[in-house]
C-alpha cells in the first residue's frame, strides 16, 4: 500500500468521490531525521497501512494540510496517542472535535524545521492551504492548488476535469480561478513556493508529476 517514490519519501493512495466524480485521493509520509514520520493529507487506516506505516518509522507528526483534508485526521491519534496532529488555520473551529497540537503558519514548526519547507497560500481563505517542500528530493506536496488528472482517471471523472479546465493540464481549475479573493497575497505565496527547487510534484487528486514541477506549476498559475 505504501508507495516509495525516493529514499524516506512514500505515498498510499484511497478511492474518494468528491462531488459525484471519483478523484481519488492520496497521503505522503515523509521519514524525518530519527526516523520519525510526518503524514501529509491523512487517508483512511487500515491494519495493513498501519503495519506498513510502523514498518518504516514511528507516527510522529499528522498534518491536515487545508480545510477539506481532514476527514481522518483523528483516527490517526487514536492509533498512535503520542502522535501530534497539525492543521491548516482556520481548521481548528471546523474540527473542534479533534485534539489538535496546533494550527499551521508560514513558517515550519520546530518539528521538523531545516527538514522540510512550508508556506501558507494566502489568499484562497476556502482553503488555507499550507504547501510542503522536501528538498532532499526535490519534492513539492500539495493537496487542491494544482490537480493532475489524464487518461487514468475514470471517463466522468475526465469529462469533469475537462469543463473545469484542467483536464491533462497540471495546475488548477476554475474554481480555484474563482475562490481566490486576493491574488496580491496569492501572487507572493506562488512566488515564494517557486522560490523552491523543486521537480517533483505530489498532488492529493490525480497522478504523481515525476518532473519540470516546477515550471508546471508556474503555469498553471500563470492567471495571477
Amino acid at each position: 500500500m505504501l508507495t516509495e517514490l525516493a529514499p524516506d519519501l512514500f505515498v498510499t493512495e484511497r478511492a474518494l468521490r468528491f462531488g459525484g466524480l471519483n478523484i481519488g485521493t492520496r497521503m505522503t509520509v515523509v521519514r524525518l531525521a530519527g526516523g520519525e514520520l510526518f503524514l501529509h493529507s491523512p487517508v483512511s487506516l487500515d491494519l495493513e497501512l498501519r503495519r506498513e506505516l510502523e514498518g518504516v518509522g514511528k507516527v510522529r507528526f499528522v498534518v491536515a494540510p487545508n480545510k477539506m483534508h481532514h476527514l481522518f485526521a483523528g483516527v490517526y491519534k487514536e492509533a498512535w496517542p503520542d502522535a501530534e496532529l497539525y492543521c491548516a488555520p482556520g481548521l481548528e473551529e471546523k474540527r473542534a472535535d479533534i485534539s489538535w497540537h496546533t494550527s499551521l503558519g508560514d513558517r515550519a514548526p520546530a518539528a521538523w524545521s531545516g527538514q522540510l519547507g512550508q508556506v501558507l497560500f494566502e489568499g484562497f481563505p476556502v482553503a488555507n492551504e499550507v504547501v510542503f517542500f522536501h528538498p532532499p528530493t526535490r519534492t513539492l506536496v500539495v493537496t487542491d492548488l494544482a490537480f493532475h488528472i489524464g487518461e487514468e482517471s475514470p471517463a466522468l471523472t475526465r469529462l469533469g476535469f475537462r469543463l473545469l479546465g484542467a483536464y491533462k493540464n497540471f495546475g488548477p481549475t476554475v474554481m480555484e480561478r474563482i475562490l481566490i479573493r486576493d491574488r496580491a497575497a496569492a501572487r507572493a505565496s506562488l512566488e515564494r513556493i517557486l522560490a523552491w527547487d523543486f521537480e517533483r510534484v505530489i498532488v492529493a487528486h490525480g497522478s504523481v508529476l515525476a518532473k519540470g514541477g516546477r515550471e508546471a506549476l508556474r503555469k498553471g498559475y500563470e492567471w495571477l
